[in-house]
């Protein structure tokens, strides 16, 4: 077996029709993609707003498209009876030859066979965009072949209805919770499962119907006589997405039976605090646990279950408030770092692609509940365009992936652990998970472009594209360079009937957007963070031209003011160094920054001193960059003194500490880093973090008595280290502990240079009124 990759898991884890040419040069039956698509049983509920099948819509030339075709390049390549050895092999049939993988599915590789149900999914996804015949014959075939493996169950000694890559002994030992090698043996089932429901609804092949069945029974009769402790336990080795899956099956079905079975996977230390709005990501795998957030958005619309959206949305908001950097990936070496940790962790191994690509379908479960809420696709645009397109290998016919996208000065797509075939994924000897949703990713990309709900359409991004709107016979052609260009054009087309609305997502970023129809000018409301709607009866040959002017902005990481990056409307800009090698962050002076071409978002700008070119981040590839520099504090998150009402003197770190446990005490105001406080706003409350150390104010032990000692910790997000203020109008506040109720104070009031932090009573008394000082 190949050494065991220093990731998660090394950390033991044919029909009549017109034929047509898209623009990817695929022949195409028209209407068939769409008409294959098998409907659900059940509608979601909850939901305001409404996708279009895959096959209504297409990209047109541009970076998305370019992907979509390297993606359907490979996936028109790879061999699946290769993909079919460990399968066949673990269910006692012929391998029929066939050369087997490396990397992640390697024949004695812990978890193999999870990246099948990722090609199911993606060559479904091609077949219902494009009518790609190749890639549903490949599905075809292969979920012919896995009913051949599933059927043999009996002669392999395994119970009806398993399909693995391994054998059924592992779920004994996963239950015994004695299961080692880094093994997930649901995640693995997740992905088939998962890859089989695609091919039946995207394709309307039956037997992978049969299949998908036969496998979800598998999945009640092994867990459903497991008591709830057991089945608790069990789920702290990662199970990807059972519950969403599961959830699917039964709004597909319309069958409670996988109701209750997804429900099992409801993973209670995990959905508890966020159900409180509590921040405990803090150490935890992350990938682990985005896909049971889509499974609780998921189980909302399958059961209007107010906990189940309520975890999910919390989810988002900690995770995009205070997790997540400035390209939309979040995590460092795949863990969940303390709240706001982002300066700390630029690093090799930031922003794991499977991450963003959850993150992305969650944002989406997640908006069409509340398709008012423009932050949920401004954070989809800017996770999308950074980092899920830019991770594909521009140079790489077969569109592969890199797993990490680096975001230490000096970074490089491409460069870091050397896993399985190399840094970027290969045809066979990697097989990652980022493999799995980068083929996932890149035949969906049009998926968002467009909603509806009854005659009104929304327009959420801007992407070169083509819209079928069949069901009211109009055709939305959209052509843009943005965002090189700010502006995108939207021409109609087809059979207008009465009056019906287009709403445009205004981003926050932007200001002074215009919207013109057949070059008027409309008087329409463009507020930033909005959608701007035009109602009127249109005309086929109407065009519609939305501005969105950009600009440069600076985003300071959460942590440290002074580390930040540039952004020109979404896009993230980074400087190209060549091959040069950097040390640290290179300073940046961010009033040189320069647009110098229109037709291109090429830029400079002088850092160290010297003139540095700036260009999209989702371009850069094949040189060392930086996507975060050092600006020297000139915007970003505010910082404070707090000045004790009692004795005017200034709340500090004593002896400048910067070690965990360092006293926090009352100092003459003398103006050094160890007496300035960031203050981050964590939901309802707000933490203090000093800026000498990094750390932030928090209580002994937790305590929750009178006089506990405050000190300085590392960022766990407990809430101990979380403090509401409360006004007393006066320009004063009470600074309350969210653990115990307590106010900051001073010990017994004392007026002593030193006296040290504590937590009070709420006795009115001065020592417990603090002055918030902004000093930048």
């Amino acid at each position: 077996m190949p050494p065991l990759p220093l990731s998660r898991r090394h950390l033991l884890q044919a029909a009549a029709g017109s034929a047509l040419v898209s623009a990817s040069g695929v022949a195409f039956l028209a209407g068939r993609a769409s008409a294959a698509v098998v409907p659900p049983a059940r509608a979601d509920i909850g939901v305001s707003a409404y996708p279009f099948d895959l096959g209504q819509v297409r990209l047109t030339s541009g970076r998305f498209l370019d992907n979509q075709n390297r993606t359907l390049n490979y996936l028109r390549f790879v061999d699946v009876d290769r993909l079919l050895y460990n399968f066949r092999a673990n269910h006692r049939l012929s391998t029929n030859g066939a050369a087997t993988n490396g990397g992640w599915d390697a024949p004695t590789f812990p978890f193999r066979t999870h990246m099948q149900g990722h090609f199911l999914t993606a060559w479904a996804h091609a077949y219902a965009v494009l009518g790609d015949t190749t890639c549903r014959d490949k599905a075809n075939y292969m979920v012919a072949e896995l009913a051949k493996c599933q059927a043999n169950n009996g002669a392999a000694g395994f119970s009806a209805g398993y399909l693995s890559g391994f054998p059924e002994s592992d779920f004994t030992a996963l239950e015994a919770r004695t299961l080692s090698n880094g093994n997930v043996p649901y995640y693995c089932i997740h992905k088939t499962l998962a890859g089989l429901l695609d091919v039946w609804r995207y394709t309307g092949n039956t037997q992978a119907r049969t299949v998908l069945l036969a496998l979800a029974g598998w999945v009640d009769t092994r867990t459903g006589r497991l008591s709830s402790s057991q089945m608790q336990a069990m789920l702290g080795t990662e199970f990807g997405g059972m519950n969403e899956v599961l959830a699917d099956i039964y709004q597909q079905t319309g069958d409670g039976r996988w109701l209750t079975v997804a429900q099992r996977f409801d993973h209670a230390a995990v959905f508890n605090p966020l159900a409180a709005n509590q921040d405990q990501l803090n150490g935890l795998h992350a990938n682990t646990q985005v896909p049971k957030w889509v499974g609780a958005a998921r189980e909302y619309k399958a059961t209007g279950t107010t906990r189940y959206r309520d975890i999910a949305s919390n989810a988002w908001n900690l995770t995009v408030n205070a997790h997540t950097y400035v390209i939309g990936g979040n995590s460092q070496a795949e863990h969940f770092r303390p709240p706001n940790a982002i300066a700390g962790y630029l690093s090799n191994d930031t922003c794991e692609h499977c991450n963003t690509y959850n993150m992305l379908k969650l944002t989406r479960e997640l908006w069409l509940l509340d398709p008012n809420r423009v932050a949920y696709f401004d954070y989809y645009e800017r996770a999308l365009l950074n980092h899920v397109v830019g991770a594909q290998n521009p140079a790489d016919n077969h569109g592969h992936v890199t797993y990490f996208t680096p975001l230490r000065p000096g970074g490089r797509r491409g460069v870091g652990p050397a896993w399985g075939g190399g840094t970027w994924s290969t045809d066979y000897n990697s097989f990652w998970c980022c493999q799995g949703t980068g083929i996932e990713v890149n035949t969906k990309l049009m998926d968002s472009i467009y909603f509806h709900n009854g005659t009104t359409l929304t327009v959420n991004l801007y992407v070169p594209s083509t819209l079928n709107w069949s069901q009211r016979g109009i055709t939305v052609t959209q052509s843009t360079s943005y965002p090189v260009s700010d502006t995108t054009t939207l021409t109609l087309s087809g059979t207008m009937s009465g009056s019906w609305s287009i709403r445009f997502r205004i981003p926050a970023w932007t200001s002074g957007a215009t919207v013109s129809v057949n070059g008027t000018a409309q008087n329409v409301t463009t507020t930033p963070g909005s959608y701007a709607t035009i109602t009127r009866t249109w005309a086929a040959g109407d065009t519609i031209a939305v501005r969105l002017p950009m600009r440069v902005v600076m985003q300071a990481a959460n942590d440290n003011s002074s580390v930040q990056a540039v952004t020109y409307g979404p896009a993230v800009l980074s400087g190209n160094y060549g091959n040069s090698t950097l040390s640290a962050l290179p300073a940046l002076t961010v009033s040189s920054i320069t647009r110098t071409s229109t037709s291109s978002l090429a830029f400079t700008a002088t850092a160290n001193g010297s003139t540095v070119n700036l260009g999209p981040f989702h371009d850069a590839h094949g040189f060392n960059y930086t996507v975060y520099w050092n600006t020297g504090g000139s915007t970003g998150t505010a910082t404070y003194k707090l000045v004790n009402a009692g004795t005017g003197l200034v709340l500090g770190i004593r002896d400048m500490s910067t070690a965990d446990g360092g006293l926090a005490v009352q100092w003459g105001d003398s103006g050094t880093a160890d007496h300035q406080w960031v203050v981050i706003t964590d939901g309802n409350a707000v933490r203090f973090r000093n800026v000498n150390s990094g750390k932030v104010l928090g209580v002994q032990d937790m305590s929750t008595a009178d006089n506990a000692t405050v000190l300085q910790w590392a960022d766990n997000g407990t809430a101990d280290h979380r403090w509401t203020l409360v006004d007393n109008g006066d320009g004063t506040h009470r600074i309350r502990n969210v653990n115990s109720g307590k106010l900051l104070g001073i010990l017994n009031g004392s007026t002593e240079w030193g006296a040290q932090a504590v937590q009070d009573p709420d006795n009115g008394s001065s020592d417990n009124r603090w002055r918030l000082v902004r000093i930048n």
